[in-house]
């Protein structure tokens, strides 16, 4: 009976100090860092992207840089462009109308903050400011979406 109990009392010794240096590992390892917060900034956003169905639009590029510039390239037919940028640290809100499988991720700032550029445009270029850029996105789960708000917030609060 004496050797039973001490086995147990050593069994839950080994079991103890086992969760505790498993604790004491893994339960300070630091958050993601800036690299981890773009790749996967990079990954959702790339992923998310729902251009419209447009026959003229040829490829598209929609990147956040490592100096916190969210980017979005739309080249068309005929090589003509549309081009819009902005720094997140002049972010204002981000919002999402729609469900998890479509809706329109709405970024605004405060004030005329988002470059508009086009190219190769027939009408003429164009150069101008926004308040606000729409992106149509699919597959934007609340868990998701609450995700990239962070990492958003994050690059906003790192650019300052």
């Amino acid at each position: 009976m004496k050797t039973s109990i001490s086995s147990l009392i050593k069994k839950g010794v080994v079991i103890i100090a086992i969760l505790a240096s498993s604790c004491f590992i893994y339960g300070f390892k630091p958050g993601m860092g800036d690299q981890e917060w773009l790749a996967w900034s990079n990954k959702c956003l790339t992923e998310s992207f729902n251009p419209p169905p447009d026959i003229a639009l040829k490829k598209w590029e929609l990147i956040l840089t490592n100096d916190y510039f969210l980017r979005l390239r739309k080249t068309y037919q005929h090589e003509r462009q549309e081009y819009f940028s902005f720094n997140l640290h002049r972010l204002n809100n981000v919002e999402y109308l729609g469900s998890d499988t479509t809706g329109t991720l709405k970024l605004s700032t405060l004030t005329d903050d988002i470059i508009v550029q086009t190219y190769e445009d027939p009408k003429g270029d164009l150069d101008s400011m926004a308040t606000a850029i729409e992106l149509p996105v699919k597959h934007m789960s609340q868990a998701k979406l609450d995700s990239l708000k962070i990492a958003l917030n994050y690059f906003k609060a790192k650019s300052l």
